[in-house]
């Protein structure tokens, strides 16, 4: 059909947010080194207009919602050239420990990962 396959977003919106945190200074390696885990709680995609094979794509990625033990991820997926919108979408993630016990985000993340008012509706 020329159509890149739905499943394909969800690798694109885990590139984004982890390109978006090291953007910020803060890697998951670092994170994991520290004892802290992101694990997603959550996941909502709307599909608006398909991409297609060989379509260059723009993903970006911000904080929604920054909550002392979750962070909400907001994401816009847009065809390069045109920037017309292809799909947006959201995931939650909640602070886990080594023992995968919920915990805090650490505050020295938190500064780091500032929300920003959403660029496009979701």
């Amino acid at each position: 059909m020329g159509l890149v396959y739905h499943g394909n977003y969800v690798i694109w919106l885990d590139m984004a947010r982890t390109e978006h945190m090291r953007a910020t200074g803060l890697t998951y390696k670092a994170l994991e080194e520290q004892g802290i885990y992101l694990a997603v709680t959550d996941l909502r995609v709307r599909y608006r207009q398909p991409a297609r094979y060989d379509d260059l794509l723009r993903i970006r990625c911000w904080v929604r919602d920054l909550a002392t033990r979750r962070v909400i991820f907001g994401y816009a997926v847009e065809r390069a050239v045109t920037g017309e919108l292809l799909a947006t979408a959201e995931t939650a993630l909640i602070a886990l420990d080594r023992h995968h016990s919920l915990t805090r985000i650490p505050e020295h993340v938190s500064d780091l990962l500032q929300s920003s008012p959403d660029p496009v509706r979701l």
